[in-house]
């Protein structure tokens, strides 16, 4: 079985990667491996044309490839909410929760992310073409094997962007080294209310494999519960998946980030989460009408989100 995740060195998709390295999927009779394709784009084209059976990643991005939710479908939410984060230049004395410190700023964001900060930008009533809000790629986040959250980490510390849209890892390095401060945590509340039902991270894959392959899908999603049980049980075991995936300094950090998210380790897909995730993706363009929550949500596997 392949997996797709768009960043690697990262808590964003964690309980896919530690159900495969901590034996959830192996006890489901399943081998899987994980591949890091970037952007969640390419992964999504890569579902799409078989080159990977399931994927990790943001939830709304799926639209970007499957348009309508025609294919494909969201099987188990890794976590709840829009899990980026903003971060600006610590030299800048940005207070938190200041997001029109954003205006003249490079801000570092990858394809799908992006779609989130720019509508928030919207929300809270900034215009980047206006405010000169310039967003783009993070220099040197596209290679293979490398973290887009990391990368924007190391950008902001050399001085190439001002600030970033990433992940909890790239914030905790960012942060550590004095180079940036978190300005939104969009998770915990921070910025325009409604940017907390933007997305969430969700396992996908498509309807023809459900139709063809509904036993392995059904272990794949038990597989998934099962890694977030275990996390729950013990934050510590991440470091286990670090030391196999991660550099030695992201290794020590990853089960403190994953400690912090275990509040939002929930699997379970509100027809709620769906209407709010549909209402931005209208918003932004990539869905022209609501759709239905079973065209949504593979609905025959919901039984395996509290197995």
């Amino acid at each position: 079985m392949r997996i797709g995740v768009p960043d690697l060195v990262s808590n964003s998709y964690f309980p896919a990667v530690a159900a495969v390295d901590l034996g959830a999927f192996e006890a489901e009779g399943i081998e899987a491996g994980i591949e890091l394709v970037f952007p969640v784009t390419r992964a999504l084209e890569m579902l799409r044309d078989g080159e990977l059976d399931y994927v990790a990643g943001s939830a709304h991005a799926v639209l970007t490839v499957f348009p309508r939710w025609d294919g494909a479908s969201l099987l188990a939410a890794l976590a709840r909410h829009m899990y980026w984060f903003l971060v600006l230049r610590s030299d800048l004395g940005v207070r938190r929760g200041d997001i029109k410190a954003v205006k003249g700023l490079r801000i570092g964001a990858a394809p799908g992310p992006r779609d989130g900060l720019e509508e928030m930008l919207r929300e809270a009533g900034i215009d980047p073409g206006r405010d000169a809000v310039a967003i783009g790629p993070v220099p040197g986040a596209t290679g293979s094997g490398v973290s887009f959250g990391v990368q924007a980490a190391r950008a902001l510390a050399d001085g190439v962007i001002d600030g970033f849209w990433a992940n909890g890892m790239g914030t905790e390095v960012a942060v550590r080294s004095g180079a940036g401060s978190v300005v939104l945590d969009v998770r915990r509340g921070d910025g325009p209310p409604a940017a907390r039902g933007y997305t969430f991270p969700a396992l996908v894959t498509t309807d023809r494999r459900i139709a063809e392959q509904p036993d392995e899908v059904a272990a794949a999603v038990r597989a998934v519960v099962a890694a977030q049980r275990m996390l729950k049980a013990d934050p510590s075991r991440a470091t286990e998946v670090g030391e196999k995936r991660f550099p030695a300094e992201e290794a020590g950090l990853i089960a403190g980030l994953i400690e912090r998210d275990l509040p939002y380790y929930d699997p379970s897909i509100s027809e709620e989460a769906v209407d709010r995730m549909n209402a931005f993706a209208q918003r932004i363009g990539l869905l022209d009408a609501p759709v239905p929550y079973a065209q949504v949500v593979a609905t025959g596997f919901a039984g395996s989100w509290a197995s």
